[in-house]
Formats: structure tokens, sequence, C-alpha cells
């Protein structure tokens, strides 16, 4: 980690990757942080941070206990009120970006993790003076809200912001318990957070005479040689149990922690907090889970069945899911090859999705290189609208690393293009937010299917894909069964490391199938999932995305000409509109019973093809 003048700087330093040698990958991408802040010291970080607090406090002595006389009098002025909290959010936004991504790229180091908990802390007081604004909007009159729009244009801009703030109300306690949850974040949820952050970028794993962080000891569960996969999967196990304790305690903490929030805001279910936030109907997640659940003996248990022959086993152990097929080439895609991959396959549906995409290379907005203390996984930050997205992937080479990448891709060019919804608008909910993201995996995978040389070229790649889909849907949804298991379980009291270990293997068996065989160095897997601990009932989302790209990419195959002006309004609308209405341009509806059939009846139909092969 560089200093200058006291302040770190905003380029991480990259070590060589664990895994792959920088001669097969080529020189690998870092982030240049810059565009958000010159350093940690800067003044310009300080002055944000000054002002953030004095406009905060300003704006909250200014509209504090007005808003329904300036509604009535000046709506206008209202509109313009707004547009100050959105302005402020999306400093303290820009502010908590910097820090974030800075920690994401070493969470081990102690200065990094210092001034990540201190804006943390800063930015949750000044927050603290804003809190009252969307409470005091939700206790307005409908009606005069309704008035006010038709009388200022200022305000209507806001109507969907208005509209979604309005879906919280039934749920929103007083003022004062408000502002007490709000501020015990900070030691609560986010300080758990953290520790499970710092403590999973802290393990090491030795394997092969070798001392791994936990991105490449994972990886090691795709290679070829099964002795491998199996010494890196027991060592991962006995690592992970050896911090059971730990991680326990994390889960049970901020299950509780959730239960009570729950309690006191009045949610019925345990996921209907998450739905919430999806702005998505328990009905239509509950016919998702549903509809999967039937198709595992169809999807993942036939499938799994066909790969132990392709493998010549007649039992299959957890090391050996994503082990590569033996007709499967050992191909290392460099840098350069999955970035011309990526960009090639987007400009060939829509060229201005290539040129969106390419500039994250161009402009230093990945990071790229796996290192000791960086978060494992893959993700894309939106930040906020004035400045652009980052994407975060530990790159090593793998065919699935090249589909991760034009994963996260295609989340950024959707924050791209919904950023122009402004700071309050531009979010998209989880369920469509995994549409852009799914959608250029698929566009990815067709591209290099149409050039597969061979039949066995085929095979394999028709095969990688089925995994995908499988690791997408039938692995997030028993995700989701086991969060609803832990959850459920922990109302009734602590939960110890055995008892979750036995609910995972439980999830595991049905829906994999009786082809696999659990050993003990399984039963801790579970913990080292970090959606269960930052975003509970998350994972349903990636389901969700895909059995809809799913359909939306049969509705692209056999659509005229405006298919990918329609899709692009879809991503442009950022959170402005529920899933509904964005989906009815092209012919969809994810309240139908059979939508969820229809996207899991491509995921069979290659299995199918796949079968006609043996």
């Amino acid at each position: 980690m560089n200093f200058h003048n006291g302040s770190i700087s905003p380029r991480v330093t990259a070590l060589a990757s664990e895994t792959g040698s920088e001669a097969e990958l080529g020189v690998l991408p870092e982030w240049n942080l810059a565009d958000l802040y010159p350093g940690t010291g800067s003044a310009e970080f300080a002055k944000d941070m000054a002002r953030s607090h004095k406009d905060a406090a300003a704006f909250e002595e200014s509209h504090k206990g007005k808003l329904a006389e300036l509604l009535e009098a000046n709506p206008e002025g209202l509109g313009a009120a707004i547009a100050l909290y959105e302005n402020i959010e999306e400093r303290m936004g820009r502010i908590m970006s910097y820090a974030g991504l800075l920690y994401a790229g070493n969470t081990t180091d102690p200065a990094l993790a210092k001034f990540y908990g201190d804006a943390q802390e800063q930015i949750t007081n000044a927050g603290s003076h804003l809190l009252f604004f969307g409470l005091e909007l939700n206790r307005l009159d409908a009606d005069a809200i309704s008035r006010g729009m038709e009388r200022s244009p200022a305000l209507r801009h806001y109507k969907p912001w208005l509209d979604d703030l309005r879906m919280d109300k039934p749920y929103q306690l007083e003022d004062r318990i408000e502002l007490l949850f709000h501020e015990k974040s900070v030691t609560g949820h986010a300080a758990w957070n953290r520790l499970f952050d710092e403590t999973m970028a802290g393990l090491r794993f030795n394997i092969g005479g070798k001392e791994l962080t936990v991105e490449p000891a994972l990886n090691l569960l795709q290679d070829r040689k099964r002795e491998v996969r199996e010494e890196a999967a027991r060592e991962i196990g006995r690592v992970l149990h050896a911090n059971g304790r730990v991680f326990t305690l994390i889960t049970n903490t901020l299950a509780k922690d959730k239960e009570i929030a729950d309690r006191w805001r009045g949610f019925g279910d345990i996921a209907d907090s998450r739905h919430l936030a999806n702005r998505v109907e328990r009905e239509v997640v509950d016919a998702l889970v549903s509809a999967v659940r039937n198709a595992f003996p169809r999807i993942s248990h036939r499938y799994y069945r066909m790969k132990a022959k392709w493998l010549g086993i007649d039992s299959m152990q957890h090391w050996d899911r994503n082990a590569p097929l033996p007709m499967s080439a050992e191909k290392v895609y460099s840098w350069e090859e999955a970035r011309q991959t990526v960009l090639e396959a987007y400009g060939n549906f829509a060229p201005s999705m290539a040129e969106i995409a390419g500039r994250f290379f161009e402009r230093n907005w990945i990071d790229a290189p796996v290192r000791p203390g960086k978060s494992p996984g893959a993700f894309a930050h939106p930040t906020v609208p004035e400045v652009h997205p980052y994407v975060l992937v530990n790159y090593q080479g793998k065919p699935r690393d090249v589909m991760t990448l034009a994963h996260e891709l295609g989340h950024g060019v959707h924050q791209v293009l919904a950023g122009e919804q402004g700071a309050l608008m531009s979010q998209t909910p989880l369920t469509l937010a995994e549409t852009a993201s799914v959608f250029g995996e698929m566009l990815t995978f067709r591209s290099l299917l149409d050039k597969a040389a061979d039949p066995a070229e085929r095979k394999a790649m028709l095969a990688q894909k089925v995994e995908d889909m499988i690791n997408t849907v039938v692995r997030q949804i028993a995700f989701y069964q086991f969060e609803r298991r832990v959850h459920e379980a922990r109302r009734q009291g602590e939960l110890t490391s055995e008892q979750l270990g036995e609910m995972w293997i439980e999830v595991q068996k049905e829906s994999l199938g009786d082809i696999f065989t659990f050993d003990d160095s399984y039963r801790d897997y579970w913990s080292y999932i970090p959606h269960f601990i930052h975003s509970p009932f998350y994972v349903y989302a990636y389901a969700f995305g895909d059995c809809l790209v799913n359909s939306l990419y049969a509705v692209y195959q056999d659509a005229d000409a405006g298919f990918q002006e329609r899709y692009f309004e879809l991503l442009k609308a950022g959170g402005t509109k529920h899933h509904s209405e964005l989906l009815k341009p092209f012919g969809l509806d994810a309240t139908d019973p059979g939508f969820w059939d229809k996207g899991l009846s491509v995921i069979e139909g290659l299995i199918d093809e796949l079968e006609a092969t043996e």
C-alpha cells in the first residue's frame, strides 16, 4: 500500500496472481479511484465530509416539521427540497463508495479498515439529520401530494421515488426509534458485517505446500486433478470449521438482529423485508421457489448423474461438483482475450453496449488481480450517478472468470444507464438488477458457442453453461431455503455450528440429488457465503434474473427490429418502474404461474441436448 503525504493512494499495488502466471494472464488492471477522490487525506475528501455534516444539519433545521405547510403553500419548493436532499445524499454516497472500495481492495489493512470505519461513523452521524425527511414525507396526505404534483413539475419529477417511499409507510416506526436504529447500525449489523469480511480475508489455507487466501483456494475446486480438488476441499472445510465459533456467532447475532427489526416493524414473513426492498410480491417469489424445487429432479439431479458418468465415478463428492469435464479444453484466457470476448459479444448485440463496457477497460474502472486481503468473489458497485461504477473481480483466467467478467460488466452497463435517473431513482430492485448481468453472460456464452470448432467443444460449452445455470438457479434457491431454515430456527433460540451444518447438508442433498455423498468436511461451507451476512435473502434474485433472462433471450431471438431499444429503456428506468411495467413491452409477466417454468425449460432443453450426445 502506498502512502503519499499521509494519505492512502487510490490505486492498490497488485501482487501476482496466486494461481495464474503473469505470462498467461497478461497485465491485470487495477481500478483508479481518483475519479472519486485523490486520496484519503485529500482536501477534496475533507471538504466533502465537512460539507455533508453542515448541509445535512442545515437541511434539518430548515425543513423538519414544515413539509406539510410547504406542500400546501409552495409544492415547487417541496420539489426543490427533495432535489437538495438528493444532492446531499449523493455527496455522502460518493464518500462511502470511496471508503468502501478502498476497503474492499484490502480488508486486512489496518489503515484502510480505520478509514472505512471512521467514514462510516461520520456519514451515519450526518445521515441522522436527514432521517426525518422520508418519515415526514410519508405522513403527508397522499391526495395533497397528488394535488401538489399537478401544480409543480419539480415535485412531479420525483413521483416514482415518492410512490416507492410510500410502500415503506406501513413498516415505519416513530421518529426517535428510527433514529436509534439508524445510529446503532454502526455498532450493530454493520460491525458484524465488517468482522465477517476481515475474518474471511484473513483466513489462510495450506494446499499443495502453498499458503493461499480464500479465493485461490476455492479456485482449486475446479482443478482437473481429483486429488487436488479433494485436498483443497478438505483444507477449506478444516479452516472454516476451525473458525466456526466466530462464524456461528456472527450468523446467530445477525439473524436475531433481523428478527428484532422485523418484529418492531411488523413484517409477517422472515423474508418480507427483502421482498419489500426488491419491490416484488411474496407470492411471486414463492412461485419461483416452488417451480425451481419441483424442477430439481429434472435439472440438477439429472445433470449430475450424467456428469458422474463423464467423470467415470459412481458417486459424486462435493469437490466434484465444479470439476472440469474430461472433454473440456484446459484453456486459460488472458485478460486481453477476456476483454475481446466480452466486448465482441456485447457489440454484436448493440454497439452502444460495447462502448459503455469498453470504458471500464479504458479508464481503469476494473480491479482484476487476486491478492491477499482483497474481497473474494466479484461485484459491480454503482457509486453515484455523477461519477461512474467500478467492478471488482478476482481474475484467474478460467472460462468461469470470463463469464463473471461478462456478468459484472452487465451490471456496470445497467448502472451507467440507470444513473440518468439521479441518485434517488437510479437504484434498481435486486430482482431486476440481475437482468442485465445474466443477459450479458448469455450474450457472451452464445457468442462463444457459435464459434465452437467441433462437437466435443460444443458439448463442453453446453455442459459448462448448464452448470453455471444450476449454480445461478438451483444453488441460489437452495441457499434461500437454507436461510429460511436458519432464520426460522433462530427464533426458537441460538443455533450451534452442528445445527447449521445439518441444515446445510439437508438442502444440498435435496437440491443436488442422491448421486452426491457429503462428508463432514462440507458441513461448514455455509459459513463463507457473504450474501447470508450482508444481504439476507438476496440470493433468490439470481434465480429470478436467470429465469427471466431465459425468457427475455427467447423473445430477443424471435423479435423483429426494436428489441435492443426496448431493452435499453428497461435498463435506463432504474428504480422508477415496477417489474410488471418493465416486462410488459416484451410480453412477459412474472406473476403468471407458468412464467418460471418457461425459464426453467430452457435449462432442461440444454440438458436434453447433452443427453442426445450420449
